[in-house]
């Protein structure tokens, strides 16, 4: 059972809803939001740093302050505003001619203690804190969470109805990725949310574990400080948009390597024929066609490298996933690289970027090779968070992202 609710979201006008939607603080840099930041963009507010010349130290207390100024002045101005009533909204995003409907919703932050909320990687505490200093700040979930949940017909088909009408919002960003939001007005409808999801056995955390956590840590905050705390107060939820797990696809997470350990390239392809059938494919590019199945580019060459029976274990939820073969099997047997969460000889390229990013930095002499990896599953990752197990570093990636600033969560009183 998880506990939900509907919520009176701080939101832009429609007329200005592109503008102040932003891609989320985690997958740009400070360089890159402001060259993208235009005046009513959210990232004045999610990377304040870009107000300041030079772009100022984003943990430090200026730029945290910016942070509320800015969001209080995007209320004031009326580039934000917040709903009449609580509500559900169905936010749906569109990427590749493929659409997932989602509920941005609030969750109770007992269920992310109580186990109920799984994630499935681990946080860092300093991202934590980060984090958790500007939801304390601001007394708001600024950006969502996005979450899944076991799919579920009767939610489907209040979405399937819901989004029979004009939505509110309609707009493709920069990257060509469609955004659409409508507004769930019906009380009844809206109730009827609630109950279901009473039935819902667990929600499972796809991106933002750390943003997850802080607001978890701050509802216990808010929780401490109150003697008169029922556990129904705005403080106890946070912001995040729930999708049915079989509208989500993970894309792959790759790999490049700086050094070959000493190994000439001949040696590796040696090396790695005990443990895989390795077979050349020229210069075309390689995608993996299945699980256990890898692309390698080496030397101008793109490779398959398929690993043999009884190099892994497909009944262990971490033994059967590609990251932790290929760790196993290549980065630490072979190239000796053991901690991929410190070591500076790895680094790691979204799926999204395409096989040709691999291409590039091999070619360019900054990598020596580079490993594509087949997809993880949702079923992958939900078994991974139902056995209480944490997936390797840099094994999830979503995609399309949450655009920030299309609703917002306020619990200031």
């Amino acid at each position: 059972m998880v506990r939900i609710k509907p919520f009176r979201a701080v939101r832009p006008p429609k007329e200005h809803a592109a503008e102040v939607a932003s891609r989320p603080y985690d997958v740009l840099n400070s360089a890159e939001a402001l060259n993208e930041a235009t005046e009513r963009s959210l990232l004045h507010i999610i990377k304040p740093e870009i107000d300041f010349e030079p772009i100022a130290d984003e943990h430090s207390q200026e730029v945290y302050d910016r942070a509320v100024a800015n969001f209080r002045r995007w209320r004031r101005e009326g580039w934000l505003q917040q709903d009449p009533e609580e509500y559900y909204y169905v936010y749906a995003q569109t990427m590749e001619g493929r659409t997932q409907y989602g509920l941005a919703m609030c969750c109770h932050f007992e269920d992310y203690l109580s186990g109920a909320i799984k994630k499935h990687e681990l946080t860092r505490p300093d991202k934590e804190e980060d984090r958790m200093i500007h939801v304390r700040n601001q007394q708001a979930n600024i950006e969502p969470v996005f979450f899944a949940y076991p799919d579920n017909d009767e939610i489907d088909a209040i979405v399937a109805e819901a989004v029979k009408s004009a939505p509110e919002y309609d707009f493709t960003a920069a990257d060509g990725f469609g955004h659409r939001l409508w507004v769930i007005r019906d009380r009844k409808t809206n109730d009827r949310i609630t109950e279901i999801f009473k039935g819902i056995p667990a929600l499972y955390v796809a991106d933002g574990h750390h943003r997850t956590a802080a607001a978890a840590r701050v509802g216990a905050e808010c929780k401490s400080k109150n003697p008169g705390h029922c556990g129904e107060e705005e403080y106890c939820y946070f912001l995040a948009v729930t999708f049915p797990a079989g509208q989500l696809r993970i894309i792959d997470y790759n790999r490049v390597v700086k050094d070959l350990n000493g190994l000439t390239p001949a040696q590796l392809l040696d090396k790695l024929r005990e443990s895989f059938t390795v077979e050349e494919k020229g210069a075309e590019e390689y995608r993996p066609a299945a699980l256990h199945n890898f692309s390698m580019y080496l030397d101008g060459k793109w490779y398959s490298l398929t690993a043999k029976p009884g190099t892994y274990d497909d009944n262990d939820p971490i033994g059967v996933l590609d990251v932790t073969v290929l760790s196993n099997l290549v980065l630490d047997k072979i190239l000796d690289i053991k901690d991929l969460r410190t070591s500076k000889r790895i680094d790691f390229v979204g799926g999204i970027r395409g096989l040709g990013e691999l291409k590039r930095r091999v070619d360019s002499g900054e990598m020596q090779a580079a490993f594509a990896l087949y997809p993880v599953s949702m079923q992958q990752l939900i078994n991974i968070a139902d056995t209480g197990n944490i997936m390797p570093p840099k094994t999830t990636w979503f995609e399309p992202k949450l655009r920030s600033g299309v609703v917002i969560h306020s619990f200031e009183e």
